[in-house]
């Protein structure tokens, strides 16, 4: 038993309402549930009941057991001195007030019935997967959706509080932000935060100035993420050393230290040398980049923006010193898909946030535009029933999967609501 469901059950006033009791065995008429606020503080507020005929205005507080009461230390905090019932699964003993008068107690499960409880408990018992993967192929399309929507936006929310974190270290610097953006994004997972981390010791300030030069802007970011460090006889490597020194002594540019970079376990199109260098090129062919795609809501616009490969070096290696056959390195749509997810839409949605614009229904419409991302995760809902085509419909049950069936949040999830409405 979890007190998320006693919150379920007593909101939605999932038991039998009309025969209440306390534990002193006085009448209890239910009038007003009360709000629940999910703050800090008392579970119902402004409740309304009835005990043997003597109204009461106030607060609700629900525990598994009485004690808990005491386990949490209630008795000592003045927010609860407004209680005007404890309801509990299970009374094990007499609560009180600081004043040492008694705070009457509901004891929920002698009104639960037993198709509600077996329905709860069949819900969160132990699946292979997530709880409800036997029932969730079959919720109505139209609460689906709707929950989806929902999830789509929690998971915006959770992508732009990093972004606001680094508008307030960037000095409000929207331009900076998404360089700081797109360089962890360009490192995928295994380099994302060292990529982090040199576009943060680079003052974007720089990056604008040697923008125009691809050498300038190759020796910065690559001296930055410790690529330059050692000794190699390749003409190419040493031009971008004596760059990057020279550089590092004209802006006053400090070393900072970067957990090496891992080329391990990727092909060779993903290596740091090359998503560096594309990041390079990116900067070089298009300035004041983030003025370009604040406000776009195309994804062939996007494509067109993100359309770019290396310098001439790369066509023809993939590391320093090791020439290999030409092949012009391009970002593929595939990637760029994926720098939408995580970047464009994210950067839009804070920046309109931060504007007091609304643009929900602009973001969903551009993310559908964009095709399912594949993974593990989409592949085991899609045996269960519900199909991905879209990248909204990817990152809602990535949301759904990691924030609720994951924490077994049944009661906090529209599937999960739904499935207990229907007993």
């Amino acid at each position: 038993m979890k007190e998320d469901f006693l919150h379920y059950l007593w909101k939605f006033k999932k038991f039998d309402t009309l025969n209440l009791r306390t534990s002193n065995n006085e009448e209890v008429t239910l009038i007003h549930s009360g709000q629940y606020l999910e703050l800090a503080g008392p579970d119902f507020f402004n409740a309304q009941i009835t005990i043997d005929n003597q109204k009461w205005a106030g607060n609700i507080e629900i525990h598994i057991k009485s004690s808990d009461w005491y386990v949490h230390h209630h008795e000592r905090d003045k927010t609860y001195e407004n209680v005007i019932l404890h309801v509990v699964w299970d009374h094990d003993t007499e609560i009180f007030r600081s004043d040492n008068t008694e705070i009457p107690v509901l004891e929920l499960k002698k009104y639960v019935d037993k198709v509600t409880l077996d329905k709860y408990q069949s819900l969160l018992s132990p699946k292979s997967w997530i709880n409800c993967e036997k029932q969730i192929g079959g919720i109505d399309s139209f609460v689906f959706k709707n929950w989806q929507e929902r999830l789509f936006f929690e998971r915006l929310e959770r992508k732009s509080k990093p972004i606001l974190d680094l508008l307030e270290q960037t000095n409000q610097d929207w331009e900076a932000v998404l360089f700081c953006l797109l360089a962890k994004n360009f490192g995928l997972n295994t380099n994302g935060e060292s990529f982090l981390k040199m576009a943060q010791s680079i003052p974007f300030s720089v990056i604008r100035k040697e923008s125009f030069e691809i050498e300038n802007l190759e020796a910065l970011i690559f001296g930055s993420t410790g690529l330059l460090d050692n000794e190699k006889q390749d003409v190419y490597f040493k031009d971008l050393k004596i760059r990057y020194y020279y550089l590092m002594h004209k802006y006053q540019l400090a070393k900072t230290v970067i957990a090496p970079l891992q080329f391990f376990k990727h092909r060779p199109d993903n290596f740091p040398t090359i998503r560096l260098a594309q990041l390079a090129h990116l900067y070089h062919k298009q300035q004041n980049l983030f003025s370009k795609i604040s406000a776009l809501n195309s994804v062939n616009k996007i494509y067109d923006i993100f359309e770019v490969a290396t310098s001439e070096y790369w066509l023809s290696h993939y590391q320093f010193d090791k020439e290999s056959p030409k092949k012009k390195k391009k970002l593929s749509k595939s990637f760029i898909d994926l720098l939408i997810i995580n970047t464009i839409l994210p950067i839009q949605f804070a920046y309109a946030k931060s504007h007091g614009k609304e643009i929900s229904e602009e973001l969903i419409a551009l993310l559908n535009e964009v095709a399912s991302e594949k993974n593990a995760i989409i592949d085991k809902f899609s045996s269960f029933g519900i199909a991905s085509s879209t990248a909204f419909d990817s990152q809602s049950l990535l949301q759904l999967k990691n924030e609720y069936c994951s924490k077994s949040k049944c009661l906090d999830c529209a599937v999960g609501m739904e499935l207990l409405k229907k007993s």
